[in-house]
Protein backbone atom coordinates (compact mmCIF):
# COMPACT_ATOMS: atom_id res chain seq x y z
CA UNK A 1 0.00 0.00 0.00
CA UNK A 2 0.99 3.40 -1.01
CA UNK A 3 1.80 5.70 2.49
CA UNK A 4 -0.47 8.54 2.96
CA UNK A 5 0.64 11.69 2.18
CA UNK A 6 1.39 13.97 5.09
CA UNK A 7 0.08 17.09 5.74
CA UNK A 8 1.29 19.98 7.94
CA UNK A 9 -1.09 22.34 9.29
CA UNK A 10 -0.45 25.72 9.98
CA UNK A 11 -3.21 28.34 10.90
CA UNK A 12 -3.17 30.94 13.58
CA UNK A 13 -7.33 30.61 13.86
CA UNK A 14 -7.53 27.17 16.17
CA UNK A 15 -11.26 26.67 14.70
CA UNK A 16 -10.28 26.71 11.28
CA UNK A 17 -7.26 24.84 12.22
CA UNK A 18 -9.27 22.12 13.59
CA UNK A 19 -11.16 21.98 10.91
CA UNK A 20 -8.57 21.33 8.01
CA UNK A 21 -7.31 18.71 10.71
CA UNK A 22 -10.68 16.88 10.64
CA UNK A 23 -10.97 17.66 6.62
CA UNK A 24 -7.52 16.28 5.99
CA UNK A 25 -7.44 13.24 8.80
CA UNK A 26 -10.66 11.70 7.15
CA UNK A 27 -9.23 10.87 3.98
CA UNK A 28 -7.44 7.47 3.66
CA UNK A 29 -4.86 8.63 1.74
CA UNK A 30 -4.08 11.42 3.71
CA UNK A 31 -2.84 11.65 6.76
CA UNK A 32 -2.21 15.08 9.38
CA UNK A 33 1.46 15.12 10.45
CA UNK A 34 1.45 18.22 12.55
CA UNK A 35 -0.16 21.38 13.54
CA UNK A 36 0.70 24.82 14.61
CA UNK A 37 -0.46 28.89 14.85
CA UNK A 38 2.32 30.57 13.67
CA UNK A 39 4.90 30.87 11.09
CA UNK A 40 7.99 30.26 12.92
CA UNK A 41 6.64 26.86 14.15
CA UNK A 42 5.06 25.72 10.86
CA UNK A 43 9.12 26.27 9.56
CA UNK A 44 10.57 24.80 12.74
CA UNK A 45 8.17 21.43 12.88
CA UNK A 46 8.82 21.09 8.60
CA UNK A 47 12.74 20.65 9.15
CA UNK A 48 11.76 17.88 11.95
CA UNK A 49 8.49 16.09 10.72
CA UNK A 50 9.24 16.62 6.83
CA UNK A 51 5.87 16.29 5.72
CA UNK A 52 4.72 15.87 1.86
CA UNK A 53 2.65 19.51 1.71
CA UNK A 54 2.59 22.14 4.25
CA UNK A 55 -1.05 24.28 4.15
CA UNK A 56 0.13 27.76 5.15
CA UNK A 57 -2.32 30.45 6.32
CA UNK A 58 -0.97 34.43 5.39
CA UNK A 59 -1.64 36.41 8.59
CA UNK A 60 -0.17 34.97 11.39
CA UNK A 61 1.53 35.95 14.43
CA UNK A 62 5.61 35.22 15.25
CA UNK A 63 6.46 35.21 10.94
CA UNK A 64 3.53 35.82 8.51
CA UNK A 65 3.10 33.00 6.09
CA UNK A 66 4.87 34.40 3.16
CA UNK A 67 7.92 34.84 4.82
CA UNK A 68 7.59 30.93 6.27
CA UNK A 69 6.82 29.73 2.92
CA UNK A 70 10.10 31.56 1.91
CA UNK A 71 11.97 30.08 4.07
CA UNK A 72 10.83 26.42 3.34
CA UNK A 73 10.44 26.97 -0.55
CA UNK A 74 12.03 29.85 -1.86
CA UNK A 75 14.63 30.77 -3.97
CA UNK A 76 17.48 29.38 -2.56
CA UNK A 77 16.41 26.38 -0.64
CA UNK A 78 18.45 23.15 -0.82
CA UNK A 79 15.64 20.99 -0.53
CA UNK A 80 12.36 23.14 -0.79
CA UNK A 81 9.17 22.09 0.26
CA UNK A 82 5.50 22.25 -1.07
CA UNK A 83 3.52 24.83 0.87
CA UNK A 84 -0.41 25.20 -0.49
CA UNK A 85 -1.19 28.60 1.22
CA UNK A 86 -4.95 28.81 1.70
CA UNK A 87 -6.33 31.84 3.28
CA UNK A 88 -9.34 34.55 3.54
CA UNK A 89 -7.64 37.09 1.30
CA UNK A 90 -8.25 37.20 -2.43
CA UNK A 91 -7.01 40.03 -4.32
CA UNK A 92 -4.95 41.33 -1.83
CA UNK A 93 -1.14 41.58 -2.15
CA UNK A 94 -0.80 38.32 -0.26
CA UNK A 95 -1.29 36.61 -3.34
CA UNK A 96 1.34 37.88 -5.68
CA UNK A 97 3.75 38.01 -2.76
CA UNK A 98 2.96 34.21 -1.96
CA UNK A 99 3.60 32.67 -5.09
CA UNK A 100 6.81 34.67 -5.66
CA UNK A 101 8.03 33.53 -2.21
CA UNK A 102 7.60 30.17 -3.99
CA UNK A 103 4.20 28.57 -2.93
CA UNK A 104 3.24 26.03 -5.14
CA UNK A 105 -0.75 26.32 -4.91
CA UNK A 106 -3.05 28.97 -3.58
CA UNK A 107 -6.76 28.49 -2.36
CA UNK A 108 -9.23 30.74 -0.96
CA UNK A 109 -10.88 29.61 2.76
CA UNK A 110 -13.97 29.49 1.64
CA UNK A 111 -13.19 26.87 -1.13
CA UNK A 112 -15.39 23.87 -0.94
CA UNK A 113 -13.36 21.00 1.02
CA UNK A 114 -13.45 18.45 -1.77
CA UNK A 115 -11.08 21.25 -3.85
CA UNK A 116 -9.13 21.97 -0.82
CA UNK A 117 -8.47 18.16 -0.81
CA UNK A 118 -7.98 18.20 -4.43
CA UNK A 119 -5.54 21.04 -3.99
CA UNK A 120 -3.49 19.15 -1.56
CA UNK A 121 -3.00 16.06 -3.46
CA UNK A 122 -2.37 18.12 -6.72
CA UNK A 123 0.59 19.62 -5.15
CA UNK A 124 1.45 16.37 -3.49
CA UNK A 125 2.32 15.50 -6.90
CA UNK A 126 4.33 17.89 -7.72
CA UNK A 127 2.01 19.80 -9.67
CA UNK A 128 0.95 23.36 -8.86
CA UNK A 129 -2.93 25.22 -8.25
CA UNK A 130 -4.00 28.36 -8.51
CA UNK A 131 -7.87 28.81 -7.66
CA UNK A 132 -9.06 29.84 -10.58
CA UNK A 133 -10.56 33.44 -9.47
CA UNK A 134 -7.31 34.27 -8.20
CA UNK A 135 -5.69 33.03 -11.65
CA UNK A 136 -8.10 35.42 -13.64
CA UNK A 137 -7.42 38.66 -11.42
CA UNK A 138 -4.06 38.00 -10.25
CA UNK A 139 -2.55 39.94 -12.69
CA UNK A 140 -4.98 42.51 -13.23
CA UNK A 141 -4.79 44.04 -10.24
CA UNK A 142 -0.77 44.10 -10.47
CA UNK A 143 -0.27 44.74 -14.26
CA UNK A 144 2.15 47.37 -13.55
CA UNK A 145 4.43 45.51 -11.50
CA UNK A 146 4.70 42.63 -13.67
CA UNK A 147 4.22 44.00 -16.84
CA UNK A 148 6.38 43.09 -19.58
CA UNK A 149 9.63 45.25 -20.81
CA UNK A 150 9.52 47.44 -23.43
CA UNK A 151 12.09 44.73 -25.44
CA UNK A 152 9.96 41.80 -24.63
CA UNK A 153 8.70 40.58 -28.01
CA UNK A 154 5.79 37.63 -27.79
CA UNK A 155 7.46 36.92 -30.94
CA UNK A 156 10.32 35.02 -28.89
CA UNK A 157 8.77 32.95 -27.33
CA UNK A 158 10.34 28.90 -28.31
CA UNK A 159 6.60 27.66 -27.83
CA UNK A 160 4.34 26.14 -30.55
CA UNK A 161 0.96 28.23 -31.52
CA UNK A 162 -0.84 25.36 -29.94
CA UNK A 163 2.04 25.54 -26.45
CA UNK A 164 1.21 29.12 -26.59
CA UNK A 165 -2.62 28.66 -26.54
CA UNK A 166 -2.55 26.04 -23.79
CA UNK A 167 -0.44 29.13 -21.71
CA UNK A 168 -2.59 31.63 -22.43
CA UNK A 169 -5.70 29.51 -21.13
CA UNK A 170 -3.52 28.39 -17.98
CA UNK A 171 -3.09 32.17 -17.29
CA UNK A 172 -6.77 32.87 -17.40
CA UNK A 173 -7.10 30.23 -14.78
CA UNK A 174 -8.31 27.63 -16.77
CA UNK A 175 -8.13 24.07 -15.54
CA UNK A 176 -6.80 21.10 -17.55
CA UNK A 177 -10.62 19.99 -17.99
CA UNK A 178 -11.71 23.20 -18.86
CA UNK A 179 -8.38 23.93 -21.60
CA UNK A 180 -9.57 20.04 -22.85
CA UNK A 181 -13.12 21.24 -23.20
CA UNK A 182 -11.99 25.06 -24.88
CA UNK A 183 -9.89 23.35 -27.50
CA UNK A 184 -11.93 20.11 -28.12
CA UNK A 185 -8.90 18.14 -26.99
CA UNK A 186 -8.27 15.53 -24.79
CA UNK A 187 -7.07 16.20 -21.00
CA UNK A 188 -3.98 13.88 -21.23
CA UNK A 189 -2.90 15.70 -24.44
CA UNK A 190 -3.60 18.98 -22.50
CA UNK A 191 -1.07 17.31 -19.93
CA UNK A 192 1.44 16.96 -22.58
CA UNK A 193 1.03 20.65 -24.24
CA UNK A 194 1.65 22.23 -20.43
CA UNK A 195 4.22 19.59 -19.68
CA UNK A 196 6.18 20.57 -22.98
CA UNK A 197 5.68 24.38 -22.29
CA UNK A 198 7.35 24.14 -18.80
CA UNK A 199 10.12 21.93 -19.98
CA UNK A 200 10.87 24.56 -22.83
CA UNK A 201 10.59 27.64 -20.73
CA UNK A 202 12.34 25.97 -17.72
CA UNK A 203 9.45 26.70 -15.42
CA UNK A 204 8.60 24.99 -12.44
CA UNK A 205 4.95 24.69 -12.45
CA UNK A 206 1.90 26.45 -13.40
CA UNK A 207 2.52 29.16 -11.23
CA UNK A 208 5.30 30.68 -12.85
CA UNK A 209 4.15 29.64 -16.14
CA UNK A 210 1.14 32.48 -15.33
CA UNK A 211 4.03 35.00 -14.32
CA UNK A 212 5.65 34.52 -17.08
CA UNK A 213 3.40 34.80 -19.44
CA UNK A 214 2.11 38.26 -18.65
CA UNK A 215 5.84 39.45 -17.92
CA UNK A 216 6.55 38.47 -21.16
CA UNK A 217 3.33 40.09 -22.72
CA UNK A 218 1.55 37.03 -23.73
CA UNK A 219 -1.42 37.99 -22.42
CA UNK A 220 -2.95 41.46 -21.69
Amino acid sequence: MTAPTRVLVCDDQMLVRTGLVTIIDAQPDLEVAGECGDGRAAVELAARLRPDVVVMDVRMPVLDGIEATRLLAGAGVTEPGKVLVVTTFNLDEYVYRALRAGASGFLLKDTPPDRLLHGIRTVAAGAALLDPEVTRQLVGRYAARIRPAENENPGDSPLTPRELEVLRLIADGLSNSEIAATLMISQETVKTFVSRMLAKLGLRDRVQAVIYAFRHGLVT
